[in-house]
This record gives C-alpha cells, structure tokens and sequence, in this order.
C-alpha cells in the first residue's frame, strides 16, 4: 500500500497540475491537430453483445490487442496507436457502452460487466486471447477483464487511472479533483444539457499538464458526441458504478494477476503511483512514467506513449 509521505506526494503533484494547467491554458497558444484518421485498411461494424450494441473498429493481422477508451474521449483517441500496432496485431477498438457510436442501455455499467462486453465482441470476432490496453475508464475496464478473465488476457496495458477498490484507492478518493466520481442523476444531467463542452472542459482543462494540447477541433469533435442524446446520463452511470467496481474488485485482488503488465502514468498526473497500484493487484509490473504529459497521455504526448505500449506489446 502506498505509504503517507506517497500519498502526500501524489495529492500535491494531483493539485499542483491543476494550476499549472490553468496557467498553462492562459499562456499556451491554440494547437489545431484535431482528430487523427484511422488507416484506410480498418473497418468499422456494430455487434450486438447482451443489452448493448457495441461499436468497434477492426484492423491488423496477428495477436490481438483490445484498445479500451474512457471519459471525455471514444475509440477514436486510439487512431494512431491502432495505425502503428496494425503492422504486427489484430487491433480491436471498441467504443465502451453507452459511449461514442455504442448504444446507451439502461444499466450494465460497472466494469466487470463492460469487461463481459469486451469479451462477447472477441467472442464473435473470433478472438480466443489478447492484451488488453485501457486509460481512465478503460483502466478499469481492461483490469475487470484481465481479473474476470485471466487465461485470455496476454497482457494488461493500464493507463493514468487508479483501480476502485485497489490500494491506496482510499486516500487517492479522498483527492478534491475527483468530485465528479460522485456526481450524476436526473439534476446533474440538467444541468449539463446543452452545456457539455463547458463541463469537458473541465476535465480537458484542469487534468492536462497543457491543455493546449488538447486543440479546439479535438474539444469540438468529442463534445458533438458527448451531446447525443442520453450520452451524459450514460457517462455519468460509469462513474457512478464505481461503488459496484470497488466491490467487486475487492474479491478479484484476493487473487494478483500473473500476466506482464504495463503501468504508464503522466508525470503531471498520476506519475509513478500507476505502478504503484498495479503492484498491488499483479506479480509482474513494468513502470513507465510520460514526460510532461498530464492525464490526456494520447492527445499531450502521443509519440512518447505510442512507443511505451507498442514496444511494451512487442516483446
């Protein structure tokens, strides 16, 4: 578990990067990458697993590799990982439930049941193993999957986010940037309604080591889908699972993982305690920290991560 002066250190550097990313934002000039295109060769189909019609992009030849997004961002953030990976792997880009181009059920939030819809979509691709690569929310997801389903999961790729349930999940909870772990129901997506760039914003902003990083075609581009119908109300039901996931995931670390895993945190963001967490929960864990990068690893510093996991995905 990690200790106080750990913990200290993690809350003062969690804190300290949202004032440096709001100077940053002020004296930062806008950036207009936008949205990186997903090669040619990849196809895109819908496939219903359970209660949830799941989109996925598809493409590559080899051992598979699942690429699971999270809050704020889709399946799209993955393009140019999916691009260098396809080279050597089945790549499989999934919009998680109630996300993106996914439908939005009512239920079937917590992650250990998104990690069954991981599954049946390999299932009908044909896909028996993969690693697994997951950031934000789609760190909890992928770690559900690598725990509910260990003998298919070659490798665990976690991403700047903590698990639930997974220590020092207590005190990590108790960081005030986190508020919005709690927040959700009918008043919260009231409020949002018609107000969800402003509300990205906030994650976009305060959770970057520069959130200049993240240009204005890229905030454009995820808060058209954020504003769909039912999106909000779905992107608060993960969040608000959370309590479940802590539960479940309390049973599933009796038992630590054995596969390779790959622990990467942002040096503004949650930095070398990625690692720490993952020791927690598995037996062999590789610890890779981004250089000035906050949370939003793909978009701040894309070279740098797309060489960790790729490289990491090789040997």
């Amino acid at each position: 578990m990690m200790n106080a002066k750990l913990n200290a250190k993690w809350y003062r550097t969690a804190c300290r990067a949202g004032l440096l990313a709001a100077a940053a934002l002020m004296a930062a000039p806008a950036v207009a990458a936008g949205i990186p295109a997903y090669p040619a060769a990849f196809r895109s189909t819908d496939i219903q697993v359970g209660d949830a019609t799941i989109h996925v992009r598809v493409g590559g030849s080899g051992p598979a590799v699942v690429l699971l997004h999270g809050f704020g961002d889709t399946g799209d953030m993955w393009a140019p990982l999916a691009g260098r990976l396809a080279a050597d792997h089945t790549v499989v880009v999934p919009d998680l439930r109630g996300m993106g181009r996914s439908s939005r059920p009512p239920g079937g939030y917590d992650k250990k049941s998104q990690a069954g819809d991981i599954r049946g979509v390999l299932a009908k691709l044909g896909i028996e193993k993969s690693a697994v690569v997951g950031h934000d929310i789609g760190t909890m997801v992928a770690y559900a999957y690598a725990a509910r389903y260990p003998e298919r999961t070659t490798k665990l790729v976690v991403m700047d986010a903590p698990v639930p349930g997974i220590p020092p999940w207590d005190q990590i909870v108790r960081n005030p940037l986190l508020w919005h772990f709690s927040f959700g129901g009918p008043d919260a997506e009231r409020l949002v309604a018609g107000r969800e760039r402003i509300y990205l914003d906030r994650f976009w902003n305060e959770f970057a080591g520069n959130p200049a990083r993240i240009d204005e075609e890229t905030r454009r581009h995820y808060a058209g889908l954020y504003a769909q119908p039912g999106a909000m109300r779905a992107a608060f039901a993960q969040f608000n699972a959370i309590p479940q996931d802590e539960k479940d995931n309390l049973v599933s670390v009796r038992t630590r993982l054995t596969m390779p895993v790959l622990a990467v945190g942002g040096e503004k963001s949650f930095g070398a305690n990625e690692a720490i967490v993952m020791r927690n929960a598995a037996t062999n864990v590789t610890e890779v920290v981004i250089r000035d990068a906050g949370h939003w690893l793909m978009e701040e510093q894309p070279a740098a991560t797309i060489d960790a996991v790729s490289g990491f995905l090789r040997r």
